[in-house]
């Protein structure tokens, strides 16, 4: 527990100082940038293969996108991007992810928020960036109304289940589904 509190003391500290970066005057690196180190290496990632992720800066691996091209379910066939942005009280608090393709989806608004339990309060500090990944992938596969952004999108996947596979392909090839237009973003 004193560890702890010494962390948190050494970030007030070098947060004053104006941050640090990791070998800039033989300075350490933060506990997220250690920590993303271990679990950016795509070997340890264990992505599914309808996961990629590239890294806009090689030399930030604090930021990078995630691409999901779901090959089963309602989002077959399309491609979405999300943005992570690790902070520096990673593993304690969780990255911040938002969706940069609009999608129809229950569970991600019309902004790009996403409502995946993990990202806000269940999230612990051993789950990592592949809890993340697995999670956003099985949105894809199993939106889930009972907990949504998109309110008409889940009352419409409760209550007509074709029509709401009728919207989501409508919005995957580029169209509009109701008064929202979206991009197309199929493969």
């Amino acid at each position: 527990m004193i560890k702890l509190f010494s962390l948190k003391q050494q970030k007030k500290d070098e947060e004053s100082a104006g941050g640090n970066r990791a070998g800039a005057g033989g300075k350490k690196a933060s506990a997220a940038q250690l920590r993303i180190q271990k679990v950016a290496d795509i070997n340890e990632l264990n992505l599914p293969k309808t996961c990629e992720i590239s890294f806009p800066d090689d030399d930030d691996l604090l930021n990078f996108r995630l691409i999901i091209s779901p090959d089963e379910g309602f989002y077959k066939g399309g491609k979405f991007v999300f943005s992570f942005k690790v902070g520096q009280g990673y593993p304690h608090d969780p990255p911040k992810v938002k969706c940069e393709t609009m999608v129809y989806h229950p569970n991600i608004d019309l902004e790009g928020n996403v409502c995946l339990n993990i990202l806000r309060e269940d999230w612990k500090p051993v789950l990592t960036i592949n809890s993340i990944i697995y999670g956003l992938q099985y949105l894809f596969l199993e939106p889930n109304p009972e907990d949504p952004l998109n309110k008409e999108a889940a009352e419409v996947l409760q209550t007509n289940r074709r029509l709401f596979e009728q919207n989501v392909h409508r919005s995957l090839r580029g169209g509009y589904v109701g008064a929202t237009y979206f991009e197309r973003c199929l493969k």
